[in-house]
């Protein structure tokens, strides 16, 4: 009988004890395959549903991806927003025109997004989920500021959420000592009709329901203005053509609310020369502002038979609307006295010494939209700062 060493039975008897092991596994594995069919397709279901789970996960993933890049795309989201609101919101609630007095500050460096997709001479408006206005995009030229000089290039929109109610109030500027006499709220363009020219007229999202200070500040080149007389002045020393001016304008939004607290302007030049961002501010020194409907506490000053207000030519057209089915009421068409302006076709002419008054402050003798400007004399229309406009168009004309 062959004898084993201590060594070798030891490895022996492992050996059978793992093959015992083994087959022994094999048995039970078997049984539960055989006994219980219901738990390998539960099994299989469950490997299905965390399989799904794990690709819902990546689509979800994707989505996130796509939605942060979407959001990246919508210009409302501005990288330094939630800097400005705060500051915006304090100002605004303030009824304050900010430290300059103008109602506007600069804020460093021009911040630009999205900007890769336009060339030059093309831009992008844009709204956001709640249908406000969102940021408006341009690459500048010298030939739009060029075709645009000295008149308005088509009739202002109303943006989203525009107020049933402009009245004309009195508002008192602290930096100049002066008071503007007119209506509260402007049709405020986002890229200016003397940037963009037609262009900025092709959509109601290049329009904010802005104050009147918004749009041209205390002295009348502040505001908006400020930011597009800055691009004016750069292309009258750049008139050869060779550089663009990239000009992004975000309205800035509290919350919900319908009306933007303020602006927020980017520009830069291809060469460098102009690289700022603008904060415009929304508000009017001593008047207390709803920024969901646009309702004030402003005292509305009376209209004068020289002077109409917004509202009051929506009302007269309407009544003329309702009126001129029946031919036995009297006609609310206003009367030459009333309105001291004449219908020539479809123009609107002047009286005498009297002009229409563009948000831009020019003046003009006749105009095809009256309810767009305000009628005045043409020595109060230079007494608040307006310069009869250089030549006329469709629209507005000088003479």
């Amino acid at each position: 009988m062959k004898h084993y060493s201590r060594n070798q039975s030891t490895i022996f008897k492992r050996t059978i004890l793992l093959f015992t092991l083994l087959f022994t596994s094999g048995i039970l594995l078997s049984a539960c395959s055989d006994s219980e069919p219901d738990a390998s397709n539960t099994e299989h279901t469950q490997s299905s549903s965390t399989q799904k789970h794990a690709n819902h996960k990546k689509v979800n993933k994707k989505r996130e991806y796509k939605k942060a890049n979407h959001k990246k795309s919508q210009p409302i989201h501005h990288s330094n927003a939630g800097t400005i609101i705060n500051s915006l919101v304090k100002l605004t609630n303030a009824e304050s025109a900010g430290n300059t007095g103008n109602y506007y500050y600069e804020n460093g460096a021009a911040k630009l997004t999205n900007f890769s997709e336009l060339s030059a001479g093309t831009y992008k408006y844009s709204s956001d989920s709640q249908g406000r206005s969102s940021t408006a995009r341009a690459v500048l030229t010298y030939g739009e500021y060029r075709s645009s000089m000295g008149s308005r290039q088509g009739d202002p929109l109303a943006p989203p959420s525009w107020p049933d109610d402009n009245p004309k109030v009195a508002i008192s500027y602290s930096s100049t000592g002066r008071t503007y006499h007119g209506y509260l709220y402007n049709r405020s363009h986002s890229i200016g009709d003397s940037l963009l020219g037609t262009k900025s007229y092709t959509s109601l999202y290049n329009f904010t329901t802005g104050t009147r200070p918004q749009n041209v500040g205390a002295d009348q080149n502040g505001g908006m203005r400020y930011a597009e007389e800055t691009v004016e002045n750069y292309w009258q020393s750049h008139s050869d053509g060779s550089t663009t001016v990239d000009y992004q304008v975000t309205p800035v939004y509290y919350k919900n609310e319908n009306i933007p607290r303020g602006t927020i302007v980017d520009i830069e030049s291809s060469d460098n020369q102009i690289n700022k961002e603008i904060v415009v501010i929304n508000s009017a020194e001593g008047i207390k502002i709803n920024y969901n409907d646009g309702s004030n506490n402003a005292k509305p000053i009376p209209s004068t038979p020289t002077h109409r207000s917004y509202q009051a030519s929506n009302n007269n057209q309407s009544q003329t609307n309702t009126t001129s089915n029946n031919s036995s009421e009297s006609s609310s068409v206003p009367s030459s006295n009333s309105t001291n302006y004449d219908r020539v076709g479809n123009w609107s002419v002047a009286h005498q010494g009297m002009v229409f008054v563009s948000d831009s402050d020019k003046y003009y003798k006749r105009v095809t939209n009256p309810e767009n400007y305000q009628y005045e004399s043409q020595g109060q229309a230079e007494a608040s700062g307006a310069s009869v406009a250089a030549r006329g168009n469709q629209y507005a004309r000088p003479n």
